[in-house]
């Protein structure tokens, strides 16, 4: 377990990971990235039971994550290698020909760590939720986690499959909405609207927590914490997390500008001055 402010460095290392990936690729997605950095460190170093090193895809005897919006890989591969689920240095392979780091993610080269190929939205809550029944079916006391933008909430099948999960009790299940308010196209608010979110998840049966300040290390751990202790209770468990896309950069927050785009080369080292390298860069 790390203390909050070892957490926070990593998260601050994660971001400048992000970065400079993004940035030497020409390609990716580095504002939802930014964004959701201190949820998946919290995830992976301190509430998830799992261990890198016993790896497998049935995930049994241990907690298990899957990504719906597939896109934010940068985020998904740093926070993986700084756990140690794979070298630190292959993160400088993202995105070129051949590597295990694909745009998306993939089960095609076998990466530690990925157990779903993702990035057609819209298909993590489902999974998960085949997941969990399974570790109900085996007598497996442990968790499934799932991550979905607020943009992917658009579509249809998200909801049939939250609808089920509600009606039959999956109460394993701890899905977590990065609440940003950005998509591709503009603010979530102009191109779908979502509504009341938290109204919705109670309506179909589910308990919520809802973070306030999900770049807040200590309220992301904290409201993971208080999702775990409501699950077994009977009804799924969904994670309002509030957070900023783009967070970590004073230009880039706030913006869907940078959801798909990725910083010049100029600009980048005015990123990075605001993100104080805390573990080494790759």
């Amino acid at each position: 377990m790390k203390t909050t402010q070892e957490l926070q460095q990593i998260a601050t290392q994660v971001r400048r990971d992000i970065l400079r990936m993004t940035t030497a690729a020409k390609s990716g997605h580095p504002g939802g990235s930014l964004g959701t950095a201190d949820w998946f460190v919290a995830m992976q170093f301190n509430i998830m039971e799992m261990q890198p090193e016993n790896f497998t895809m049935e995930g049994t005897g241990e907690d298990m994550l899957f990504v719906s919006q597939g896109h934010i890989t940068p985020v998904i591969y740093s926070t993986m290698a700084r756990r140690g689920f794979f070298p630190v240095s292959e993160l400088a392979t993202f995105r070129k020909f051949g590597t295990r780091l694909q745009g998306h993610p993939s089960t095609e080269h076998k990466l530690p760590g990925i157990r779903m190929a993702s990035g057609s939205l819209g298909q993590g809550m489902s999974v998960g939720i085949g997941a969990a029944l399974g570790k109900k079916m085996t007598g497996d006391k442990h968790l499934v986690y799932t991550m979905h933008g607020d943009g992917e909430l658009q579509e249809g099948q998200i909801w049939e499959a939250v609808m089920f999960a509600g009606a039959k009790g999956v109460d394993n299940l701890i899905a977590t909405v990065d609440y940003n308010h950005q998509q591709i196209d503009g603010t979530v608010e102009q191109v779908m609207n979502l509504g009341d979110l938290q109204a919705k998840f109670e309506s179909f049966m589910w308990k919520v927590v809802v973070v306030d300040n999900g770049n807040d290390m200590q309220q992301v751990l904290d409201g993971m914490a208080k999702a775990k202790g409501m699950a077994g209770q009977g009804s799924p468990v969904c994670v309002i997390l509030k957070t900023q896309m783009g967070y970590g950069v004073d230009f880039m927050q706030n913006t869907n500008k940078y959801h798909g785009a990725v910083l010049s080369a100029d600009d980048l080292p005015k990123a990075l001055a605001q993100l104080p390298e805390t573990l080494g860069d790759f």
